[in-house]
């Protein structure tokens, strides 16, 4: 009795491991849009130092979905140049079959909206890759235009939307 016990709990954990491995997916992750409405113009050109927050947030967005492990992030090289020439968020879809073509099972892309150097909003948005279906859509205010709260706010996104509903589920 006792070793049919060990061995149904072994088959146990070999099948939790099997089903926590097929939970990983692969993400298309572009970079960040900014959207800057305290100017007056939000199509003008980034500045150097908003430029160098978008990259640096970006990265810290495919850095903590690789090390949450649920994530195997693709690379996005051979669309970059496609995806900085659109507004992925006014595209139709355009995200989607990026995604897709660089074999990604989700698109992931944000945006951050700049009201002012003291009110901004960030936005991740996950798409399904095949069907073009939100799987999560998450938001933060943000108090301050700096490297930290930028990065501060991505971090908690992911920590306690994204991944926390995905725990959830």
């Amino acid at each position: 009795m006792r070793g049919r016990a060990m061995i149904l709990s072994a088959v146990a954990i070999a099948f939790s491991a099997v089903a926590a491995g097929a939970e990983t997916r692969s993400a298309a992750v572009f970079d960040f849009e900014l959207v800057d409405t305290s100017g007056g113009d939000p199509l003008k050109a980034q500045d150097a130092e908003h430029q160098s927050r978008v990259a640096q947030t970006s990265e810290r967005l495919r850095t903590r979905l690789t090390e949450s492990g649920r994530y195997r992030v693709v690379d996005i090289a051979p669309v970059t140049k496609e995806a900085h020439a659109s507004n992925l968020q006014a595209c139709g879809g355009c995200d989607v079959t990026l995604a897709d073509r660089v074999g990604a099972d989700l698109s992931v892309t944000g945006t951050v909206y700049k009201v002012s150097n003291l009110i901004l909003n960030m936005m991740i948005f996950v798409r399904d890759a095949k069907t073009g279906g939100n799987v999560a859509v998450m938001q933060a205010d943000m108090r301050g235009d700096t490297d930290e709260s930028w990065l501060r706010a991505v971090d908690w996104l992911v920590r306690n939307r994204l991944l926390a509903a995905e725990t959830a589920r």
